[in-house]
C-alpha cells in the first residue's frame, strides 16, 4: 500500500472511531458525565495535537510533528488558563509558540526528518522563545495583577544575555567558516 493509500485509510479509520465515540456519549448519559468531568475542553485541543503526532507517525510523516505540538502546546496554555482564570495571561504565553515550533523540530529530526541539524534548529527556537517569554512574562505580568516574574531588572538582563547568545553564536560560526575555508584551500 502506497504512503497516500495509508494516510487515508488512517484518516478514515481515525474519524471512524470519533464518530463511533461520539455515539456512544449520545446514547449513554452516564458515560458522557463521566466523560465530562475528566475531560476539560483544553484537554481536547491537546488530544487534537497527540492525534496529529500519531497520524504523523502512522503514515511516516515526521514533519506532522510540527503542527502537532502547536496545537498540543496551545492546548496547554488553555488549559492552564481555564484552570487558573488567568486569562490575561496571553499577553505574554503567546511567546512560548516559537518554542512548541521548537519542539515540533526536535521530535522531527529524531524521528527521521533531517537529523541533528534539525535538532540543533529546534533547541535554538525553544531556546529564543523561554528568553521572549521571560522577557514578556517580567513585562506584562504584573500589568495583568500577575507577580513580578524576574524583579526590576530581570528584563534587562534578559536582554544582555540574549545579546551575549547572538555574538557567542556569531563569532563560533565565523571561526567554524574560516576552519572550512582553511580546509578547503588546503585540501
Amino acid at each position: 500500500m502506497n504512503s497516500r493509500a495509508r494516510t487515508f485509510l488512517v484518516l478514515g479509520l481515525v474519524l471512524i472511531l470519533g464518530g463511533a465515540w461520539m455515539i456512544a456519549l449520545v446514547n449513554n448519559p452516564e458515560l458522557k458525565a463521566q466523560w465530562a468531568s475528566l475531560v476539560s475542553w483544553p484537554l481536547l485541543v491537546v488530544a487534537v495535537g497527540f492525534g496529529l503526532l500519531l497520524l504523523g507517525l502512522l503514515v511516516n510523516a515526521p514533519d506532522m510533528a510540527i503542527p502537532a505540538t502547536i496545537v498540543a502546546g496551545i492546548g496547554l496554555i488553555l488549559y492552564y488558563q481555564n484552570q487558573s482564570g488567568n486569562w490575561a495571561s496571553w499577553a505574554y504565553m503567546w511567546a512560548l509558540i516559537p518554542g512548541f515550533v521548537g519542539l515540533g523540530t526536535v521530535l522531527a529530526g529524531i524521528l527521521g526528518g533531517g537529523g541533528w541539524r534539525r535538532v540543533r534548529e529546534g533547541l535554538d527556537l525553544m531556546l529564543f522563545s523561554l528568553i521572549m517569554y521571560a522577557i514578556f512574562a517580567a513585562l506584562f505580568a504584573p500589568l495583568f495583577g500577575g507577580p513580578s516574574v524576574l524583579g526590576p531588572y530581570g528584563p534587562a538582563g534578559l536582554f544582555i544575555a540574549a545579546g551575549l547568545y547572538v555574538i557567542i553564536r556569531g563569532v563560533l560560526a565565523t571561526r567554524k567558516k574560516k576552519k572550512e575555508e582553511v580546509i578547503h584551500v588546503e585540501g
